[in-house]
């Protein structure tokens, strides 16, 4: 499985979001619509699931998928 399926994965289980609109250019708040809370949520369960740490100043540049995928890609090596 790929970094993006398992971040696609992730994301619709956290999200409740309907896979299809889970692309790489989809954004978190505006196309999935997660809040401050959903993302912070999601970034725990992806640090569990890739066991890596995200630092609070990557996490605020994340605007799409393809965003989370590259760090979680950089950090996971």
């Amino acid at each position: 499985m790929t970094s993006f399926e398992q971040v696609k994965e992730s994301i619709v289980n956290s999200l409740q979001c309907d896979e299809a609109i889970v692309t790489m250019d989809a954004s978190i708040t505006d196309d999935l619509g997660a809040d401050s809370l959903d993302i912070m949520d999601l970034i725990i369960e992806l640090e569990d699931r890739f066991g890596v740490r995200i630092e609070d100043s990557r996490i605020k540049t994340i605007k799409t998928v393809g965003d989370i995928v590259a760090v979680v890609d950089e950090l996971a090596i």
